[in-house]
């Protein structure tokens, strides 16, 4: 091969700042790859003061020239891929060749409501707290062996009888368990031929492009939602997406032998987020905490929600080194960590027992763990003006070079600010 693949995953809850990252390593890139999850996931760009948000459109849209990719490990909403496109129409921004994947799935409008169905039905304290976006029901089908490809709406046949056996089985569980009315057929699919019509012309063999674009040189990025920690089978189970943000998970979604890989860069956080449910080890839930959720601006991208906020968690972080093999971090948001006087990181859980322990991606261990912090020095001065690392502030430099001793990774970006321009590389 002579093109080099890059992989770039979130390293922790998700909302690292990984479309920021993406934006700023496409420049180098000729096809970006989007992998995994579907519109429950939110990409933010700020490009010359305008803000992008991009669900499912892989955040190198805004780049001429580019070819973007979405993968068949993606589970599609039309709708919502329809409007993103829109957007950038209307803007002047739809820059890059589009290739969708006929492999992928379609979010169909009874998983949605499903989704709300049983998150309901899992009453207080139970729920997972997911975007209710279809998301986790499309995969089931998936794995189930019944849900409907992109491919099938552009097959009038295929769509019907596909369409009229998983309505069918969708009905009896919204009448008969969740006393709902049922869903009619012919709207469904009239909306569902008419996605097609629409999609028709961006789909095609996304394995096949991406693999062809490596023969002749070019070079690609891979693209993550969510975050390592959200992962079906190594995040904290079972409060976790449907799919495997992981860097593994790229090349089953994309249709890519592991061999191409070149490096894997981790997206962390300078503190931790996390929205929805489940365990959160270095959470703080009083002042500091909603200090760092209004600096941050600490709201989904998808759904508006108040993000959990606290502290950089090293001992997760780690963990996220080793399930991926993460070659380098891109480090985002240190200038929201600005005017504290300390700034604690989490080095250690400890049990009842005072043992060390490691990371398990296990709910019930993660909420008996005690965290051990180590408070590090903070800086009073903003950074957004900063464009190299010698310059920063010697207690902002500390911390960088305690995340890369602690972790033994280097950080070869930090985000200074929200724009494409407030950025500091060090070795991309």
């Amino acid at each position: 091969m002579k093109g080099r693949v890059e992989v770039i995953v979130g390293a922790q809850w998700g909302d690292e700042g990984k479309g920021r990252v993406v934006d700023a390593m496409a420049n180098t890139m000729d096809v970006v790859v989007r992998f995994q999850g579907g519109a429950n996931a939110g990409h933010t760009v700020i490009v010359e003061g305008e803000k992008y948000i991009f669900h499912l459109l892989p955040s190198g849209m805004l780049y001429s020239g580019k070819t973007c990719v979405i993968g068949n490990g993606v589970v599609i909403d039309p709708q919502q891929l329809l409007e993103e496109l829109g957007d950038l129409q209307e803007r002047g921004k739809d820059r890059a060749r589009l290739v969708i994947s006929g492999a992928a799935h379609v979010v169909m409008p009874y998983h949605k409501v499903l989704d709300g169905m049983e998150e309901r039905l899992r009453g207080f304290g139970k729920k997972i707290g997911t975007t209710r976006r279809g998301i986790g029901p499309c995969y089931m089908d998936k794995v189930n062996r019944c849900g409907i490809r992109v491919e099938d709406l552009l097959c009038e046949d295929a769509l019907r009888e596909k369409l009229s056996f998983n309505l069918e089985v969708k009905n009896m569980y919204l009448t008969r368990i969740y006393g709902e009315a049922p869903m009619a057929f012919g709207e469904i699919f009239d909306q569902a031929r008419t996605w097609g019509e629409k999609l028709g012309p961006y789909v095609g063999d996304a394995s096949l492009t991406v693999f062809e674009a490596l023969v002749k040189g070019s070079n690609v990025l891979f693209e993550g939602a969510q975050g390592t920690l959200l992962d079906l089978d190594h995040g904290t189970y079972p409060f976790v997406t449907s799919s495997s943000p992981v860097a593994g998970g790229a090349c089953v979604g994309a249709g890519l032998g592991p061999s191409l890989v070149g490096r894997v860069t981790g997206v962390v956080k300078a503190y931790c987020t996390r929205v929805g449910e489940g365990p959160f080890p270095t959470e703080h839930k009083g002042d500091l905490g909603d200090a760092l959720r209004e600096r941050g601006c600490e709201f989904g991208a998808t759904t508006g929600r108040p993000r959990r906020c606290g502290w950089l968690d090293l001992v997760a972080l780690k963990y996220a080194v080793r399930v991926n093999g993460i070659h380098a971090l891109a480090l985002t948001k240190l200038d929201v960590l600005s005017g504290f006087e300390s700034i604690p990181v989490c080095v250690s859980y400890r049990s009842d027992e005072g043992e060390d322990l490691p990371f398990r991606g296990n709910s019930p261990f993660l909420d008996s763990v005690e965290p051990v912090f180590r408070n590090m020095d903070g800086w009073k001065r903003d950074l957004g003006e900063y464009r190299s690392f010698d310059d920063l502030p010697l207690a902002a430099r500390e911390y960088i070079r305690f995340i890369e001793e602690w972790t033994g990774v280097p950080v070869v970006l930090v985000g200074v600010g929200p724009g494409r321009d407030q950025t500091i590389v060090r070795g991309l």
